[in-house]
């Protein structure tokens, strides 16, 4: 006999319809709108990568950046099959989610909110040093902050990128980044004397070896920007995301080596450092004058700019998606009368602000912090490919890496964060600085039952005669684990089924399952296998309040709508097994759900 269960009414938390939108509902991004978005904050990275190679690889900076290029190329696999497996948003967080667990998966949060306070800081940063080049009577921190600022007041008043602006903005910077190479060129002296000079400065021995490894940890600082278009794949159509990385690849490979190449034939290495600040503001200078100048330094403005806005929007985002997650308090959700999630962006910016007067606003040190922050996202980001691999064999998946390629890439990240630590181990420190405090929260929220648990412990033996304390601990405690979540399955074996319930009982603070199951046809009606199983799985996990709905329907992207909206449960609270080759659908298709099993 069926089971049926009543809707649950909204309280406090953002409803259902806000949080569940179908795919369908959303007007998708074409290849060239994403690869706007995402193309400003990864070829921004030329306006000041060059000379970064340049400080510790001399004159053999293009080589280093060609080398990171082909980490680029080895991460562009590995991103492209887990996205194309599991295509919704949320990058390395969505991918750890789905493949171990939530803390894990917190973890590679933590490090990706780090990265994008590293990425809002020094686009802010380098843009008010392009201006500086032009107008040096300010204080260059006073106006990063001050940059800031602006940038978090648009975000609060609801003002984010648009596809097309940031389109616009995307060609305009191609646009000038061609013609400063073109010019560029004909610019270099005939003899190629500066180029032959800094050759004379090449290393030798164990000092080749070392400016080559340096040089490389800190090119790949050239990358950031990448693991962007995975953080908004829902709103691509479908097949744009592998164009997207394409694109940035293609983009990098060539600007990047040619702006190294250029700097070296027009500048000795020693006056390159000088100017490491805003390097291609002086080349442009001796190309084209003054005015060729200017108009570096507006477009080096303009698409640093765009980058710290997508900072801000980013990691609402981020944030947003991990306090409904119940990673982070849920005081961050509150939203003002704009519909912004204000209080996250004024936090944003105080610690976007903060690390900038903690690092003195030097350039290495933020890059060094930058560079280790993406370097374990994007770390993360392999090692979740190979849970996916290894856990998640069924999932359905449009692309498969080559083991050795994912392991490559790797070591390859991994050797660039122990780089920037032996570059300067201060910038260990700036990240720990941030990233400790950051997972402590985290793990707060994560050990709130047993904290709550406690908590009512030393109530219960030291204050007694307050029982309204007591009587509120307990309610917390209760309108925690009542909260539902939805488990779909077949009449499965019971390992299966225990699998996934001790996903749920190590990962959610609910203890309250929905366990629904489906059948097309009364023959294939299962309730009787199920209701034994379940019995057994009770006994198992005795914390747990199963309740089994069965009903006729077939499995898809609208029963997940449906039972979401009947039972006020968010799609992030759905769990299902891994959809296989002969489902119509893929995970994309469901909005969201959890693939646990």
């Amino acid at each position: 006999m069926s089971v049926n269960a009543e809707p649950v009414a909204s309280s406090g938390v953002p409803s259902t319809e806000e949080l569940f939108v179908g795919p369908a509902r959303r007007k998708r991004l074409n290849q060239w709108l994403a690869t706007g978005i995402c193309g400003n904050d990864i070829t921004s990275s030329c306006l000041y990568v060059s000379a970064i190679a340049a400080v510790f690889a001399g004159v053999l900076a293009p080589l280093v950046l060609l080398m990171v290029v082909f980490v680029l190329y080895l991460y562009k696999k590995v991103y492209t099959e887990v996205v194309e497996a599991l295509p919704l948003n949320g990058g390395t967080y969505n991918c750890l989610l789905n493949c171990t667990s939530k803390f894990a998966a917190a973890l590679a949060a933590c490090m990706t909110i780090l990265s994008y306070i590293a990425t809002a800081v020094i686009s802010s940063k380098t843009a008010v040093d392009y201006v500086y080049s032009l107008y040096p009577h300010f204080n260059v921190t006073h106006g990063t902050i001050l940059v800031l600022a602006v940038f978090a007041a648009l975000a609060i008043i609801g003002i984010t990128e648009s596809a097309i602006v940031a389109l616009c903005i995307f060609i305009f910077h191609m646009g000038i980044l061609a013609t400063f190479i073109i010019i560029g060129f004909f610019s270099i002296p005939w003899d190629f004397s500066v180029f032959a000079e800094n050759l004379k400065t090449l290393p030798t021995g164990n000092g080749l070896l070392i400016a080559i490894a340096l040089g490389f940890s800190a090119a790949l600082l050239g990358i950031s920007g990448f693991e962007s278009s995975a953080n908004f794949v829902e709103e691509q159509d479908v097949g744009v995301f592998r164009k997207t990385l394409r694109n940035m690849l293609v983009a990098v490979g060539v600007i990047n080596p040619l702006t190294s190449i250029l700097s070296l034939c027009m500048l000795p290495v020693a006056t390159i450092i000088i100017f490491k600040r805003y390097l291609l503001s002086e080349m442009a200078y001796m190309m084209g004058g003054q005015v060729f100048k200017i108009i570096v330094v507006l477009d080096a403005a303009a698409v640093l700019s765009g980058a710290v806005l997508t900072s801000f929007i980013g990691v609402t985002g981020l944030v947003q998606r991990m306090a409904l997650d119940q990673c982070l308090p849920q005081f961050l959700l509150k939203k003002n009368r704009r519909k912004t999630c204000h209080r996250i962006i004024i936090t944003f910016f105080l610690l976007c602000s903060s690390i900038l007067i903690v690092t003195k606003g030097e350039l290495l040190s933020l890059a060094g912090v930058y560079t280790i922050s993406f370097l374990g996202v994007m770390t993360l980001f392999g090692i979740g490919d190979i849970f996916l691999k290894t856990r998640r064999k069924e999932l359905k998946r449009t692309y498969r890496a080559p083991w050795s390629v994912i392991l490559v890439a790797i070591c390859a990240t991994c050797g660039g964060m122990i780089g920037n630590i032996v570059i300067d181990y201060m910038n260990l420190f700036f990240f720990l600085q941030y990233f400790i405090p950051t997972i402590i929260i985290v793990l707060l929220m994560y050990l709130r039952i047993p904290i709550l648990k406690t908590v009512l412990e030393l109530l219960n033996n030291l204050m007694s005669s307050i029982l309204v304390w007591r009587t509120r601990v307990i309610d917390s405690i209760t309108g925690i684990t009542d909260q539902r979540v939805i488990l779909f399955t077949r009449a499965v074996g019971l390992e299966r089924l225990h699998t996934a319930f001790s996903y749920i009982v190590k990962n959610e603070s609910s203890r309250s399952v929905v366990v629904m199951h489906l059948f097309s046809n009364p023959e294939y009606n299962e309730e009787d296998s199920l209701k034994k199983s379940l019995e057994t799985i009770g006994e198992i996990f005795s914390t747990l309040k199963l309740q089994l709905v069965v009903r006729e329907g077939r499995f898809g992207p609208e029963i997940i709508d449906e039972v979401s909206r009947e039972y006020g449960v968010a799609t992030n609270n759905i769990f299902i097994g891994a959809p296989e080759e002969k489902h119509s659908f893929s995970v994309r298709d469901l909005g969201g759900v959890r693939v646990i099993f």
